[in-house]
């Protein structure tokens, strides 16, 4: 049975919101999964997107009839001003109508607009996080998660994360295998799971200044090292007042919670590798099961156990299946 999808783009749209989750999509169907694509917009016709390149032959979003899934997409005019209201009503009448919801990156600006996601969870491109909380309180905002799912609304991170979206919703409609084949063909990370941070060590800003880009390597090197800020100090020969200063202009953050969120990542990954919490706590410089648990629930609100067993997949993050507590 084919499944129905529309886009609901517009003036400003962010090119790669719409072209990366279609391209998912196409694969699926190019390997015997239908997905039938229709570009939406509150009038018809054209639009244009951020790059200035054009998208033709839009159906007005009051003409489209029902679709089994609606994706909005992101652009900067959701964040710089309300959305207008025409957009909004287009919004409404596609989403009233659809099995399944999703925004890509400042989509869920539309959605939130309408009261769509008031008590539920989101989230969004990192960058527009505070500023959805702070304009929608009523909502859950997860500003480090790629993608969250809360019933039949599913919110994604900005411009990639769209693809990961896209890959966790074929999973959800036809399997992993199917979703882990599209990733390769896209070459693609194969498991970026909807609780993985927004942050990882890969997105640590590169710093200018050459001792504490020294240390930072140092640290990536080996997480499970001796990293207290006295030893980080005398590794640098500076002072920890000196090297606190450091941390700050360039990084924004202290050394110690710096060097948590890295052993986070590290765990994290281990325990997708197939490490137990006891492996991945020692690997990862945590010492104990204890203090691995507690990092996790600190910034991710679940257990180690719970985010191997959640995303050993594809999958996106789903209130309310957290189970029973683990260590």
């Amino acid at each position: 049975m084919t499944h129905r999808v529309g886009f609901l783009v517009f003036d400003g749209v962010t090119m790669l919101d719409v072209t990366g989750p279609a391209e998912v999509l196409h694969q699926a169907d190019r390997r015997g999964h239908p997905y039938d694509l229709t570009l939406l917009s509150p009038h018809g016709g054209q639009v244009q997107t951020s790059t200035g390149i054009p998208l033709s032959g839009t159906v007005a979003a009051a003409w489209a009839g029902r679709f089994d899934t609606v994706l909005i997409a992101g652009g900067d005019r959701l964040t710089e001003h309300p959305p207008d209201t025409e957009l909004l009503e287009a919004t409404r009448t596609v989403a009233a109508q659809a099995t399944r919801v999703a925004s890509v990156c400042t989509g869920a600006f539309l959605l939130a607009g309408l009261g769509l996601l008031d008590e539920r969870r989101a989230t969004t491109h990192w960058r527009h996080a505070t500023t959805l909380a702070r304009r929608h309180p009523r909502i859950h905002v997860q500003p480090d998660a790629i993608h969250v799912q809360d019933g039949r609304f599913v919110t994604s991170a900005g411009i990639t994360a769209g693809i990961d979206l896209a890959l966790a919703l074929v999973e959800n409609d036809h399997g992993a295998d199917t979703a882990r084949h599209i990733a390769r063909e896209l070459v693609v990370f194969l498991q970026r799971p909807g609780g993985q941070s927004q942050f990882t060590t890969a997105t640590t800003p590169p710093a200018r200044n050459d001792l504490l880009r020294t240390l930072i390597n140092s640290v990536l090197n080996d997480p499970a090292g001796e990293h207290d800020l006295p030893s980080m100090a005398r590794t640098a020969a500076v002072s920890p007042r000196h090297l606190t200063r450091l941390f700050r202009s360039e990084l924004g953050t202290t050394p110690a919670r710096w060097v948590e969120r890295i052993r986070l990542d590290r765990a994290q990954q281990l325990l997708l590798d197939g490490h137990s919490v006891t492996s991945a706590a020692q690997h990862s410089g945590f010492g104990s099961d204890e203090n691995l648990r507690r990092a996790f629930l600190r910034h991710l609100g679940i257990t180690p156990t719970v985010h191997r067993q959640r995303f050993a997949t594809t999958g996106t993050t789903s209130a309310g299946k957290e189970g029973a507590p683990h260590t």
